[in-house]
């Protein structure tokens, strides 16, 4: 892919974000979420339904196909053909959603043979949006200095500051989810805290974990518990573009995409410095 289309592709996949934001922001201030349990026992929102259509036809003008998680289930036999394709999940963290604690997003990454080349992660809630491909790098930027311009990358890069940012030195600092931390993960946190002679644990909910990573506030987010691929792909991409490395828990081997079973492995997002 050639910088001029990735620059097209970027816009348009912020502009779908911020479209969807504005959906879920509206439910967000309302006094009910109609709040309903999938199959897999978590939670779905109106929310998710409207960011999800308004995700759809924000995509829609580019000609590739999408996969959601709130979309129809897709046959890998289907899928297995696509060369580069959208995935996007319309709201990532739905439970911090319903809990009003702001720390969810709205994940888009465009899949290019396996690898998430670009992706933009929005956090509406907290006025925050990530930006990063492999063709200009990543940014973080305020959203609405976005919503009141014409998007392009060139814009993006005037409104955003680009990543990693400075960070003065410090103690080690380990991403780890509030709701996901196993025996692994734990194992894992002594041992850093015993490699660096202590370590600071930072939560966060949905992708922003691996924006932490993207932008210099922590070193390493582990996930040694069950994510998707629509979980994970933006922010990947995010962190890629910061100069992270994305690989599965042996520290070696890519996390890809468009798998038949669309689970992720274990993984471990580690910044550019370490």
């Amino acid at each position: 892919m050639n910088a001029p289309e990735a620059e097209i592709l970027l816009a348009l996949a912020v502009r779908a974000a911020l479209s969807a934001g504005r959906e879920i922001t509206d439910v967000y201030a309302g006094p009910d979420f109609g709040v309903e349990t999938k199959s897999d026992r978590t939670p779905l929102t109106e929310a998710d339904r409207r960011a999800h259509r308004a995700i759809g036809q924000g995509l829609a003008t580019s000609g590739l196909p999408v996969l959601s998680e709130e979309g129809r289930a897709i046959p890998y036999k289907e899928r297995r053909r696509w060369k580069r394709f959208w995935l996007a999940d319309p709201l990532d963290g739905t439970k911090e959603f319903i809990k009003r604690n702001g720390e969810f997003t709205v994940n888009i990454a465009l899949i290019d043979n396996g690898r998430p080349v670009l992706g933009v992660v929005l956090a509406p809630a907290l006025g925050e949006l990530y930006a990063g491909g492999e063709e200009f790098g990543a940014f973080k930027i305020e959203s609405d200095k976005l919503e009141k311009s014409e998007i392009s990358a060139r814009t993006i890069a005037a409104a955003g500051k680009r990543l990693p940012l400075a960070r003065p030195r410090g103690p080690h600092r380990i991403v780890a989810s509030r709701s996901h931390m196993t025996p692994e993960t734990e194992a894992f946190i002594e041992k850093k805290r015993a490699e660096h002679g202590g370590a600071d644990i930072v939560s966060k909910g949905s992708s922003l974990k691996f924006c932490l990573v993207a932008e210099g506030a922590a070193d390493v987010y582990p996930r040694f518990g069950p994510t998707m691929e629509w979980d994970t792909a933006a922010g990947h991409a995010v962190a890629s573009a910061a100069g992270c490395r994305v690989t599965q828990a042996d520290g070696s081997t890519p996390l890809v995409y468009n798998k038949e079973d669309l689970r992720n492995p274990w993984f471990i997002v580690r910044s550019a410095a370490r």
